[in-house]
């Protein structure tokens, strides 16, 4: 076995021994090589279950949060799907796997467009990049099927939840701090409006209005 085998197998198995098991979503991260989405030193740790930095003080989620997050949205393939924060674009790369379309948004310009240069030359097609304030959605588009936001509000913003489809699930970190924040799986109803799970403890950086200095 290669050492780049070895090292996904690895990498699998930390995923299932955080709890990810859908296959589709196993298979998904499987296929998305996460060094693509790294740069320099770091693109050597791509393997490990570990968050690390990427440009503009972000960060890449570590892989089992990736997978958790992405098993808890529940992809159908005809799913039209909304990613707040893009960030590196693994999280939207795992996503372009299992759904039919995704739309992926970021107040940073510089991260949008080298997440784009990763996206064109893996064959990404099925991926919208683009620079907007994450806070307002992408009221364009909706309405979505599934909503992922990897930046923590302290309440569900109210234009995502209003651009969440009957039947659709958003899922995302909530919380005051960046030390106290719980990952949220929120469903819409057409009978009671919004059902809230609270799924696992985690620590994003913060849901920020605006787009950021370049």
């Amino acid at each position: 076995m290669s050492r780049e085998a070895e090292r996904t197998m690895q990498l699998l198995y930390a995923l299932r021994s955080a709890g990810v098991t859908d296959p589709r979503v196993l298979t998904a991260m499987e296929r998305i090589d996460r060094s693509h989405f790294l740069r320099g030193i770091f693109a050597e740790r791509a393997h490990e279950d570990v968050p690390l930095p990427i440009p503009c003080g972000q960060t890449i989620s570590q892989p089992s949060v990736v997978g958790l997050m992405t098993q808890a949205l529940s992809v159908s393939p005809r799913d039209k799907i909304l990613e707040i924060g893009t960030g590196s674009g693994y999280q939207a790369a795992i996503l372009s796997q299992l759904a039919r379309r995704v739309y992926t948004v970021d107040r940073f310009r510089s991260l949008v467009l080298q997440a784009r240069e990763v996206f064109e030359a893996l064959g990404l097609h099925n991926i919208t990049a683009l620079t907007a304030d994450g806070s307002h959605g992408l009221p364009e588009q909706a309405p979505f099927d599934r909503i992922l936001v990897t930046a923590a509000a302290e309440d569900p913003p109210g234009p995502l939840l209003a651009q969440l489809r009957i039947g659709g699930i958003m899922v995302l970190p909530v919380g005051q701090s960046d030390t106290v924040q719980s990952l949220i799986r929120v469903t819409r109803t057409a009978e009671k409006g919004f059902d809230y799970d609270e799924l696992r403890p985690v620590r994003f950086v913060p849901l920020l209005p605006g787009i950021g200095p370049e």
